[in-house]
């Protein structure tokens, strides 16, 4: 509890941010230890960076922002142009992992695809930010005098200073969240369900973390069609964008997207664009969950996700909490005229032994370009 502590010795009143698979054990800790007034989980990093401004505002405190180092894109436009010293000077303590961490003798710890490129250019983009930072680890044993100096750092120079936190720094922290969802499909069981009621030639675009793994493993076990799935690794909220630029590509052919809650959430405003796709069947899966990185809660799991979508123009809604429910509303997506979205509802968790994909980005988009060529033809 050396961190909590530190967060109360440095009159830190308020955090927010998006989970991370570095930071769940903190993250656990907490979810557990703060009231809902004083820690939100964001939508996105932004968005959270707004909400750390408007605590600033009203009481005149930094707040802790946590986040992956790719949350630091979305950061950007709210750092620069508004809590940078040189505009309105906000005081912030940012709290980031260190996906693809570079050593000290330049060389890189080993790490998902999508974290490489992320991980060389982290330590880059604070600096260009004019953001001061502290790398912290698991030998980093003065962490109370540490977040005071970076407290009193922001406070003095009016703007964001950051930690930036390595692999395994934070000993395990178990979140305790009580679901009532055993009655509930699990995410792949959903996943299999609807790649094989889908026609062969159908692309799917799936969202970051499990539910690609799962889609990838469903692949193997059974067709090796490999190609039909564009496995969208980075880039969290983004799926449905990419699914919706297929299908405008190619509007005599369904395309697929298989998202998450949290996923949606990040970028719901893309709803919108894609609702009006009419060869867009989009489908989220809704555990109310950031699943892969923890299993903090999202606002989803008390959102009619379907109604939502309804409103920003998908043509047919529904959601579907059995197998029954969910071949019936995927056939009916499957053989209907306009865009469809169906709202799956699904238990958190996923299998201890869940692999991760054993073929390259470039051999899947590769792959995936030339099946989308011959689906065209």
């Amino acid at each position: 509890m050396d961190f909590r502590t530190a967060l109360d010795e440095a009159d830190i009143r308020f955090i927010t941010g998006v989970p991370d698979s570095l930071l769940k054990d903190v993250c656990a800790c907490i979810s557990s230890s703060y009231p809902a007034e004083r820690h939100i989980i964001a939508a996105n990093e932004g968005g959270a960076i707004g909400l750390a401004i408007g605590h600033y505002l009203a009481t005149a405190r930094p707040a802790l922002v946590y986040m992956q180092n790719s949350g630091l894109g979305n950061v950007v436009n709210p750092i620069a142009s508004l809590a940078d010293p040189q505009v309105y000077g906000i005081p912030m303590l940012l709290m980031v992992g260190w996906r693809g961490e570079m050593k000290a003798d330049g060389t890189q710890l080993h790490d998902e695809p999508q974290h490489v490129k992320q991980g060389q250019m982290t330590v880059n983009q604070l600096d260009i930010l004019g953001i001061p930072y502290r790398v912290i680890d698991e030998n980093t044993h003065d962490i109370v005098s540490i977040m005071k100096e970076l407290v009193q750092m922001a406070l003095d120079r009016s703007g964001p200073v950051a930690m930036l936190v390595r692999k395994q720094t934070f000993s395990t922290y178990k979140l305790n969240v009580q679901r009532d969802d055993s009655h509930l499909l699990t995410r792949e069981a959903a996943i299999k369900l609807l790649i094989d009621a889908l026609p062969e030639n159908t692309p799917v675009v799936s969202t970051t973390g499990m539910a690609s793994r799962e889609l990838f493993e469903h692949r193997k076990a059974t067709t090796k069609a490999y190609d039909h799935d564009f496995l969208t690794v980075g880039g969290m909220g983004h799926a449905s964008q990419i699914a919706t630029g297929i299908a405008l590509a190619q509007p005599n052919h369904k395309v697929v997207c298989i998202d998450g809650d949290g996923a949606m959430l990040m970028h719901m405003g893309g709803l919108a664009i894609s609702g009006k796709q009419p060869n867009l069947i989009h489908i989220v899966i809704n555990n109310g969950a950031h699943d892969s990185v923890g299993g903090q809660p999202t606002l989803a799991e008390n959102l009619n996700l379907a109604k939502i979508a309804a409103d920003c123009g998908y043509s047919y809604v529904a959601q579907a909490t059995t197998e029954q429910e969910v071949l019936q509303h995927i056939k009916l997506a499957v053989n209907g005229k306009n865009s469809a979205f169906i709202e799956i509802k699904c238990r958190c968790g996923a299998r201890a032994d869940l692999g991760r994909p054993d073929r390259t980005p470039l051999v899947n988009k590769t792959d995936f370009m030339q099946f989308l060529k011959g689906v065209a033809q």
